[in-house]
Protein backbone atom coordinates (compact mmCIF):
# COMPACT_ATOMS: atom_id res chain seq x y z
CA UNK A 1 0.00 0.00 0.00
CA UNK A 2 3.35 2.24 0.96
CA UNK A 3 4.56 1.67 -2.20
CA UNK A 4 1.27 2.21 -4.44
CA UNK A 5 0.84 5.38 -2.66
CA UNK A 6 4.46 6.63 -2.88
CA UNK A 7 4.61 5.79 -6.56
CA UNK A 8 1.09 7.88 -6.93
CA UNK A 9 2.81 11.08 -5.31
CA UNK A 10 6.08 10.92 -7.51
CA UNK A 11 4.21 10.29 -10.14
CA UNK A 12 2.09 13.33 -9.23
CA UNK A 13 4.84 15.62 -8.80
CA UNK A 14 7.10 14.39 -11.96
CA UNK A 15 3.67 15.36 -14.02
CA UNK A 16 3.53 18.87 -11.72
CA UNK A 17 7.71 19.50 -12.94
CA UNK A 18 6.65 18.43 -16.41
CA UNK A 19 3.65 20.36 -16.77
CA UNK A 20 5.90 23.63 -15.04
CA UNK A 21 8.82 23.25 -17.50
CA UNK A 22 6.44 23.04 -20.82
CA UNK A 23 4.84 26.07 -19.11
CA UNK A 24 7.65 28.08 -18.55
CA UNK A 25 9.57 26.85 -21.83
CA UNK A 26 5.86 28.25 -23.91
CA UNK A 27 6.73 31.38 -22.27
CA UNK A 28 10.28 31.67 -23.27
CA UNK A 29 11.33 33.50 -26.34
CA UNK A 30 12.48 31.73 -29.12
CA UNK A 31 14.06 33.47 -31.71
CA UNK A 32 14.88 32.31 -35.55
CA UNK A 33 17.07 35.11 -37.44
CA UNK A 34 17.23 35.55 -41.08
CA UNK A 35 20.01 37.65 -42.03
CA UNK A 36 23.43 38.34 -43.95
CA UNK A 37 25.15 39.07 -40.61
CA UNK A 38 27.09 37.31 -37.94
CA UNK A 39 24.49 35.24 -36.42
CA UNK A 40 27.35 33.35 -33.76
CA UNK A 41 28.19 37.37 -31.99
CA UNK A 42 24.34 37.97 -32.57
CA UNK A 43 23.63 34.52 -30.48
CA UNK A 44 26.73 35.46 -27.95
CA UNK A 45 25.65 38.63 -27.26
CA UNK A 46 21.68 38.51 -26.99
CA UNK A 47 21.98 34.47 -24.69
CA UNK A 48 19.01 35.48 -22.48
CA UNK A 49 16.55 34.12 -25.03
CA UNK A 50 16.47 30.80 -26.86
CA UNK A 51 18.57 30.78 -30.71
CA UNK A 52 16.52 27.95 -32.93
CA UNK A 53 17.86 26.83 -35.97
CA UNK A 54 14.62 26.65 -38.02
CA UNK A 55 11.75 29.04 -38.19
CA UNK A 56 8.66 26.13 -37.62
CA UNK A 57 10.76 26.08 -34.05
CA UNK A 58 10.43 29.68 -33.33
CA UNK A 59 7.76 31.90 -31.46
CA UNK A 60 9.35 35.01 -33.01
CA UNK A 61 10.99 35.29 -36.50
CA UNK A 62 13.37 38.02 -37.78
CA UNK A 63 13.91 39.04 -40.83
CA UNK A 64 16.63 41.73 -41.39
CA UNK A 65 17.01 43.16 -44.99
CA UNK A 66 19.83 45.73 -45.79
CA UNK A 67 20.03 48.56 -48.77
CA UNK A 68 22.79 50.92 -49.41
CA UNK A 69 22.28 54.14 -47.83
CA UNK A 70 23.35 58.39 -48.73
CA UNK A 71 25.84 57.85 -46.12
CA UNK A 72 27.94 55.70 -47.71
CA UNK A 73 27.00 52.84 -45.02
CA UNK A 74 23.81 50.19 -44.64
CA UNK A 75 20.54 50.63 -43.47
CA UNK A 76 18.59 48.28 -41.94
CA UNK A 77 15.34 46.91 -41.23
CA UNK A 78 13.97 45.07 -38.88
CA UNK A 79 10.60 42.99 -38.98
CA UNK A 80 9.73 40.62 -36.08
CA UNK A 81 6.71 38.30 -36.11
CA UNK A 82 4.84 37.02 -33.49
CA UNK A 83 4.12 33.41 -33.76
CA UNK A 84 2.82 31.05 -31.49
CA UNK A 85 2.20 32.94 -28.02
CA UNK A 86 3.13 35.91 -29.82
CA UNK A 87 1.16 35.54 -32.57
CA UNK A 88 -0.08 39.13 -34.08
CA UNK A 89 2.93 40.85 -32.38
CA UNK A 90 5.30 42.88 -35.49
CA UNK A 91 7.62 44.96 -34.28
CA UNK A 92 9.44 46.78 -37.12
CA UNK A 93 12.93 48.64 -36.30
CA UNK A 94 15.77 50.72 -38.52
CA UNK A 95 19.25 50.91 -37.93
CA UNK A 96 21.31 53.22 -39.98
CA UNK A 97 25.42 53.20 -40.36
CA UNK A 98 28.11 55.15 -42.07
CA UNK A 99 30.99 54.76 -43.82
CA UNK A 100 33.02 55.71 -41.12
CA UNK A 101 31.63 53.02 -38.68
CA UNK A 102 33.81 49.57 -38.14
CA UNK A 103 32.53 46.16 -38.51
CA UNK A 104 32.61 46.19 -34.75
CA UNK A 105 30.27 49.08 -34.27
CA UNK A 106 28.35 47.87 -37.24
CA UNK A 107 27.39 44.57 -35.68
CA UNK A 108 27.55 45.82 -31.98
CA UNK A 109 25.00 48.69 -33.37
CA UNK A 110 22.55 45.81 -35.05
CA UNK A 111 22.47 43.95 -31.81
CA UNK A 112 21.43 47.06 -29.90
CA UNK A 113 18.75 47.21 -32.44
CA UNK A 114 17.75 43.47 -32.09
CA UNK A 115 17.49 43.69 -28.34
CA UNK A 116 15.18 46.82 -28.65
CA UNK A 117 12.78 44.84 -30.97
CA UNK A 118 12.21 41.82 -28.71
CA UNK A 119 11.71 44.08 -25.74
CA UNK A 120 7.74 44.06 -26.75
CA UNK A 121 8.17 40.14 -26.71
CA UNK A 122 10.12 39.95 -23.65
CA UNK A 123 7.61 41.76 -21.84
CA UNK A 124 4.70 39.22 -22.22
CA UNK A 125 7.43 36.19 -21.70
CA UNK A 126 8.68 34.90 -18.51
CA UNK A 127 11.20 37.06 -18.15
CA UNK A 128 9.03 39.89 -17.78
CA UNK A 129 9.49 40.90 -14.59
CA UNK A 130 13.11 40.74 -14.73
CA UNK A 131 13.39 43.28 -17.13
CA UNK A 132 15.34 46.73 -16.04
CA UNK A 133 14.53 49.61 -17.92
CA UNK A 134 17.96 52.08 -18.77
CA UNK A 135 18.60 55.09 -21.27
CA UNK A 136 22.27 56.08 -20.98
CA UNK A 137 23.63 59.77 -21.20
CA UNK A 138 26.14 58.26 -23.71
CA UNK A 139 22.86 57.26 -25.61
CA UNK A 140 21.00 60.56 -25.91
CA UNK A 141 24.41 62.62 -26.41
CA UNK A 142 24.68 60.51 -29.79
CA UNK A 143 21.34 61.41 -30.89
CA UNK A 144 22.20 64.88 -30.06
CA UNK A 145 25.06 64.84 -32.42
CA UNK A 146 23.37 63.69 -34.99
CA UNK A 147 20.83 66.42 -35.01
CA UNK A 148 23.96 68.73 -35.79
CA UNK A 149 23.64 70.57 -39.28
CA UNK A 150 25.81 68.32 -41.72
CA UNK A 151 28.81 70.05 -42.98
CA UNK A 152 29.34 67.80 -46.28
CA UNK A 153 25.97 68.58 -46.90
CA UNK A 154 24.91 64.79 -48.28
CA UNK A 155 28.08 64.07 -49.81
CA UNK A 156 30.58 60.76 -49.84
CA UNK A 157 33.85 60.53 -50.95
CA UNK A 158 36.20 57.91 -51.52
CA UNK A 159 39.48 57.50 -53.30
CA UNK A 160 41.10 54.08 -53.42
CA UNK A 161 44.33 52.32 -55.12
CA UNK A 162 45.78 49.10 -54.94
CA UNK A 163 48.93 47.52 -56.16
CA UNK A 164 49.49 43.39 -57.08
CA UNK A 165 53.02 42.51 -58.01
CA UNK A 166 53.61 38.89 -58.91
CA UNK A 167 57.08 36.89 -60.00
CA UNK A 168 57.67 33.05 -60.80
CA UNK A 169 61.36 32.02 -62.99
CA UNK A 170 59.17 32.44 -66.13
CA UNK A 171 56.09 34.89 -65.37
CA UNK A 172 56.14 37.95 -63.81
CA UNK A 173 52.56 39.81 -63.16
CA UNK A 174 52.01 43.42 -62.37
CA UNK A 175 48.17 45.04 -61.55
CA UNK A 176 47.12 48.62 -60.44
CA UNK A 177 44.12 50.63 -59.87
CA UNK A 178 43.62 53.88 -59.21
CA UNK A 179 39.98 55.60 -58.23
CA UNK A 180 37.63 58.39 -56.67
CA UNK A 181 34.12 57.65 -55.83
CA UNK A 182 31.38 60.79 -55.34
CA UNK A 183 28.02 60.33 -53.67
CA UNK A 184 24.89 62.72 -52.73
CA UNK A 185 22.08 60.69 -51.19
CA UNK A 186 18.65 62.78 -50.55
CA UNK A 187 14.90 62.06 -50.36
CA UNK A 188 14.69 63.12 -53.90
CA UNK A 189 18.31 63.36 -55.46
CA UNK A 190 21.25 60.75 -56.15
CA UNK A 191 24.21 62.20 -57.55
CA UNK A 192 27.10 60.09 -58.51
CA UNK A 193 30.70 60.23 -60.29
CA UNK A 194 32.90 57.65 -60.56
CA UNK A 195 36.76 57.87 -61.85
CA UNK A 196 38.89 54.87 -62.31
CA UNK A 197 42.54 53.89 -63.83
CA UNK A 198 43.61 50.74 -64.10
CA UNK A 199 46.40 48.25 -65.76
CA UNK A 200 47.40 45.09 -65.82
CA UNK A 201 50.71 43.36 -67.66
CA UNK A 202 52.11 39.75 -67.89
CA UNK A 203 55.21 38.75 -69.00
CA UNK A 204 55.97 35.00 -70.13
CA UNK A 205 58.81 33.11 -70.90
CA UNK A 206 58.91 30.11 -72.68
CA UNK A 207 61.82 28.47 -74.63
CA UNK A 208 63.94 31.77 -74.42
CA UNK A 209 60.79 33.57 -76.24
CA UNK A 210 59.03 36.55 -73.89
CA UNK A 211 54.95 37.14 -74.44
CA UNK A 212 53.30 40.28 -73.01
CA UNK A 213 49.91 41.05 -71.99
CA UNK A 214 48.76 44.41 -71.05
CA UNK A 215 45.56 45.88 -70.62
CA UNK A 216 44.72 49.32 -69.32
CA UNK A 217 41.48 51.35 -68.82
CA UNK A 218 40.65 54.82 -67.84
CA UNK A 219 37.10 55.79 -67.61
CA UNK A 220 34.98 58.14 -65.58
CA UNK A 221 30.89 58.18 -65.26
CA UNK A 222 28.20 60.52 -64.16
CA UNK A 223 25.02 60.25 -63.43
CA UNK A 224 22.03 62.38 -61.91
CA UNK A 225 18.48 61.06 -60.63
CA UNK A 226 15.65 62.57 -59.63
CA UNK A 227 13.14 60.91 -57.68
CA UNK A 228 9.34 61.85 -59.21
CA UNK A 229 6.83 60.04 -57.07
CA UNK A 230 6.68 56.83 -54.79
CA UNK A 231 6.86 55.14 -58.19
CA UNK A 232 8.39 57.06 -60.38
CA UNK A 233 12.02 58.24 -61.19
CA UNK A 234 14.33 59.71 -63.84
CA UNK A 235 17.99 60.45 -64.66
CA UNK A 236 20.67 61.52 -66.90
CA UNK A 237 24.14 59.51 -66.90
CA UNK A 238 27.19 60.39 -68.97
CA UNK A 239 30.46 58.13 -69.35
CA UNK A 240 33.57 58.72 -71.32
CA UNK A 241 36.28 55.46 -71.37
CA UNK A 242 39.81 54.17 -72.66
CA UNK A 243 39.52 50.29 -72.53
CA UNK A 244 42.32 48.31 -74.68
CA UNK A 245 40.27 45.08 -74.13
CA UNK A 246 38.05 46.29 -75.73
CA UNK A 247 39.43 48.20 -78.85
CA UNK A 248 38.36 51.76 -77.89
CA UNK A 249 40.50 54.54 -78.00
CA UNK A 250 37.51 56.64 -76.85
CA UNK A 251 33.99 56.26 -75.98
CA UNK A 252 31.40 58.54 -75.18
CA UNK A 253 27.78 58.26 -74.09
CA UNK A 254 25.23 60.62 -72.48
CA UNK A 255 22.25 58.80 -72.19
CA UNK A 256 18.94 59.96 -70.03
CA UNK A 257 16.60 57.29 -68.79
CA UNK A 258 13.30 56.83 -66.45
CA UNK A 259 12.18 54.41 -64.14
CA UNK A 260 8.69 52.76 -62.53
CA UNK A 261 8.52 50.60 -59.50
CA UNK A 262 5.23 49.04 -58.72
CA UNK A 263 5.34 48.85 -55.47
CA UNK A 264 6.40 52.05 -53.55
CA UNK A 265 10.38 52.50 -53.37
CA UNK A 266 9.79 52.41 -49.17
CA UNK A 267 9.41 48.56 -49.72
CA UNK A 268 12.26 47.89 -51.88
CA UNK A 269 14.06 46.05 -49.13
CA UNK A 270 10.87 43.29 -49.35
CA UNK A 271 9.72 43.39 -52.51
CA UNK A 272 10.04 45.39 -55.93
CA UNK A 273 9.21 44.97 -59.92
CA UNK A 274 11.28 48.08 -61.74
CA UNK A 275 10.58 48.66 -65.78
CA UNK A 276 13.63 51.19 -66.73
CA UNK A 277 14.22 52.48 -70.42
CA UNK A 278 17.23 54.41 -71.22
CA UNK A 279 17.98 55.93 -74.61
CA UNK A 280 21.20 57.57 -75.59
CA UNK A 281 23.57 58.82 -77.92
CA UNK A 282 27.08 56.59 -78.36
CA UNK A 283 30.45 57.76 -80.03
CA UNK A 284 33.18 55.33 -80.52
CA UNK A 285 36.99 55.70 -81.77
CA UNK A 286 38.16 52.55 -82.34
CA UNK A 287 42.04 51.67 -81.40
CA UNK A 288 42.10 48.85 -84.73
CA UNK A 289 39.94 48.47 -87.45
CA UNK A 290 36.43 46.91 -86.42
CA UNK A 291 35.11 43.84 -88.15
CA UNK A 292 32.33 46.13 -89.72
CA UNK A 293 35.33 48.61 -91.46
CA UNK A 294 34.79 51.28 -88.75
CA UNK A 295 37.68 53.28 -87.09
CA UNK A 296 35.15 55.55 -85.42
CA UNK A 297 31.28 55.96 -85.55
CA UNK A 298 28.40 57.59 -83.80
CA UNK A 299 25.31 56.13 -82.83
CA UNK A 300 21.78 55.62 -80.64
CA UNK A 301 20.95 52.78 -78.42
CA UNK A 302 17.92 52.11 -76.41
CA UNK A 303 17.58 49.28 -73.73
CA UNK A 304 14.89 48.04 -71.76
CA UNK A 305 15.59 46.62 -68.04
CA UNK A 306 12.96 44.66 -65.68
CA UNK A 307 14.38 43.75 -62.56
CA UNK A 308 11.97 41.48 -59.95
CA UNK A 309 13.16 41.13 -56.29
CA UNK A 310 11.36 39.73 -52.94
CA UNK A 311 12.89 38.71 -50.02
CA UNK A 312 10.19 36.53 -47.73
CA UNK A 313 10.19 34.54 -44.76
CA UNK A 314 9.92 31.36 -47.45
CA UNK A 315 13.05 32.55 -49.31
CA UNK A 316 14.43 35.15 -51.70
CA UNK A 317 13.86 35.45 -55.36
CA UNK A 318 15.97 37.90 -58.41
CA UNK A 319 15.06 38.53 -61.44
CA UNK A 320 16.21 40.52 -64.20
CA UNK A 321 15.66 40.88 -68.15
CA UNK A 322 17.22 43.35 -70.26
CA UNK A 323 17.07 43.92 -73.67
CA UNK A 324 19.51 46.55 -75.62
CA UNK A 325 19.54 47.69 -80.00
CA UNK A 326 21.32 50.10 -81.70
CA UNK A 327 18.04 52.06 -83.80
CA UNK A 328 20.08 52.61 -86.64
CA UNK A 329 20.04 48.71 -86.99
CA UNK A 330 18.13 46.54 -84.88
CA UNK A 331 20.06 43.37 -85.96
CA UNK A 332 22.50 44.40 -83.85
CA UNK A 333 20.92 43.65 -80.44
CA UNK A 334 21.51 42.21 -76.52
CA UNK A 335 19.16 40.14 -74.76
CA UNK A 336 20.22 38.83 -70.71
CA UNK A 337 18.32 37.23 -68.51
CA UNK A 338 19.75 36.30 -64.72
CA UNK A 339 17.79 34.49 -61.92
CA UNK A 340 18.74 33.40 -58.76
CA UNK A 341 15.88 31.54 -56.34
CA UNK A 342 16.29 30.56 -52.48
CA UNK A 343 13.77 28.84 -51.31
CA UNK A 344 13.42 27.09 -47.95
CA UNK A 345 11.10 23.54 -48.47
CA UNK A 346 11.19 22.53 -44.88
CA UNK A 347 12.77 22.23 -41.50
CA UNK A 348 16.21 22.46 -41.74
CA UNK A 349 16.27 21.64 -46.00
CA UNK A 350 17.23 24.89 -48.75
CA UNK A 351 17.58 24.65 -52.54
CA UNK A 352 19.75 27.63 -54.15
CA UNK A 353 19.32 27.74 -58.18
CA UNK A 354 21.34 30.62 -60.02
CA UNK A 355 21.38 30.45 -64.34
CA UNK A 356 22.21 33.29 -66.80
CA UNK A 357 21.43 33.02 -70.48
CA UNK A 358 23.07 36.24 -72.69
CA UNK A 359 22.09 36.49 -76.48
CA UNK A 360 25.08 38.58 -78.21
CA UNK A 361 24.67 40.08 -81.04
CA UNK A 362 26.02 43.97 -80.86
CA UNK A 363 30.10 43.32 -80.48
CA UNK A 364 30.52 46.13 -83.43
CA UNK A 365 33.85 47.05 -81.06
CA UNK A 366 35.83 44.04 -82.23
CA UNK A 367 38.99 44.25 -84.53
CA UNK A 368 39.31 42.87 -87.81
CA UNK A 369 41.12 39.92 -88.40
CA UNK A 370 41.50 36.98 -87.02
CA UNK A 371 42.57 36.42 -82.99
CA UNK A 372 46.03 34.87 -82.62
CA UNK A 373 46.97 32.36 -80.63
CA UNK A 374 48.23 34.96 -77.97
CA UNK A 375 45.64 37.13 -78.04
CA UNK A 376 43.61 34.14 -76.63
CA UNK A 377 45.66 32.52 -74.28
CA UNK A 378 46.92 35.88 -72.73
CA UNK A 379 43.08 37.39 -72.93
CA UNK A 380 44.46 40.85 -74.54
CA UNK A 381 41.19 41.75 -76.33
CA UNK A 382 37.81 40.46 -76.53
CA UNK A 383 36.80 37.61 -78.46
CA UNK A 384 33.43 37.33 -80.97
CA UNK A 385 30.93 35.58 -79.41
CA UNK A 386 27.12 34.99 -80.11
CA UNK A 387 25.77 33.63 -76.49
CA UNK A 388 26.67 32.97 -72.89
CA UNK A 389 25.28 30.34 -70.34
CA UNK A 390 25.65 29.53 -67.14
CA UNK A 391 23.62 27.29 -64.56
CA UNK A 392 23.91 26.32 -60.70
CA UNK A 393 22.43 24.72 -58.02
CA UNK A 394 23.31 24.45 -54.44
CA UNK A 395 21.33 21.59 -51.41
CA UNK A 396 21.68 22.75 -47.82
CA UNK A 397 20.36 20.93 -44.76
CA UNK A 398 20.80 21.07 -40.59
CA UNK A 399 19.19 18.97 -38.63
CA UNK A 400 20.42 18.37 -34.63
CA UNK A 401 20.02 20.03 -31.34
CA UNK A 402 16.91 22.52 -32.16
CA UNK A 403 17.68 24.62 -28.92
CA UNK A 404 21.63 25.36 -28.56
CA UNK A 405 22.99 28.90 -27.01
CA UNK A 406 26.64 27.71 -26.09
CA UNK A 407 28.99 29.63 -27.80
CA UNK A 408 32.45 27.84 -28.19
CA UNK A 409 35.24 29.42 -30.48
CA UNK A 410 37.82 27.32 -29.82
CA UNK A 411 39.81 25.53 -32.91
Amino acid sequence: MNTKLTSSLFSGLLFFVCAHVLKAQQKSVKLFLDCQCERRYVQQEIDFINHVRDQDLANVQLNIYDIANGSGGRTYKLDFQGKGIFEGILVKRDYDTNVNMTSDEVRKGLVVAIKSGLLRYLVDSDMGENIDYKISKEGQAKRQDIDFEDPWNNWIFEVYGAAEFDKEASRRNFEYELGFESDRVTEKWRIRGDFELSQATSNFVRNDEEFTSSRERYYGFGSVVRSLSDHWSAGLFVGADYNTFNNLDLALNITPAIEYNIFPYREVLRREIVFAYRIGYLYNDYIDMTIFGKEQESLFNHSLDIQVRYRQPWGNLFGRLRASSFLNDFSKNRAQLFGRLSIRIFKGLAVRFSGNVEYIQDQINLPAGDASLEDLLLQQRQIATDFELGFSVGLSYTFGSAFNNIINNRL
